[in-house]
């Protein structure tokens, strides 16, 4: 089974629209997916568990706020033996979820590794200073790992659950979460092949990605992964 989680923090308008793009895309799949709210300050939680009555979906209350606490708490509860991660917004392309399953289902990879940034991908509607600002951060990533991959902080992935809790205990509390998961995974040396996704920028709803906010954070995580991968390398 595929178990896909969504977390959500004031997300009620997207609600309806996520069940039905789930519903309607993966009727193929034997899938779940887990609604995870996040200290939502209007009505998500309350029209979640009103709306998502098919039992292919599941809503979960965060206890711990931020989205490290969401993404344990859907790591937890999954029941699939595979684990995507996706957001509210819709911005990651359902189809490229399709290939991460049958990837992860037929090849003998511990995570498949989608980047917007590789030939083949497409991104639309990328806010600029974003683009600037994450094209830099993730070369940055790249030349401190010594690795080719280019889109280590986008959530859209997708692991097998038991590589997850192999490298539990997830640390971070924020949006550095994505950032942690497949840096373990690369460190670590699990199996991981890289693809190309495509991208959309939100038309509906606000981001709760703040760049400012994030910044220590996501340098926190860089140097906690750092000399992580580093101890590996001396005990070896």
């Amino acid at each position: 089974m595929l178990s896909i989680i969504i977390p959500v923090r004031n997300e009620s308008d997207s609600l309806k629209g996520l069940m039905e793009h789930y519903s309607k895309n993966l009727s193929n799949i034997n899938y779940e997916v887990l609604i995870i709210n996040d200290f939502s300050k209007d009505d998500t939680l309350e029209k979640a568990k009103n709306l998502f009555k098919n039992q292919n979906f599941k809503v979960l209350d965060n206890k711990k706020k931020g989205l490290g606490g969401a993404i344990n708490l859907g790591i937890k509860e999954a029941s699939g033996s595979f684990v995507a991660i996706m957001m509210a917004d819709q911005s990651d392309d359902i189809n490229d979820l399709i290939k991460y399953n049958t990837l992860i289902n037929t090849g003998d990879y511990d995570a498949i590794l989608g980047s917007r940034f590789i030939k083949e991908s497409k991104v639309l509607n990328y806010p600029i200073q974003k683009l600037v600002l994450n094209r830099i951060f993730n070369y940055f990533v790249g030349l401190i790992f010594w690795n080719n991959y280019n889109d280590y902080t986008n959530a859209f992935k997708i692991y097998k659950k038991k590589t997850l809790n192999e490298i539990s205990p997830l640390i971070s509390e924020s949006f550095n979460i994505f950032l942690e998961i497949p840096l373990k995974i690369i460190s670590r040396k699990y199996k991981y092949k890289i693809i190309p996704i495509n991208w959309t920028g939100r038309t509906k709803g606000v981001s709760k990605f703040k760049i400012k906010e994030l910044r220590s954070k996501y340098l926190f995580t860089l140097i906690y992964c750092f000399i992580e991968k580093n101890l590996l390398n001396l005990k070896k």
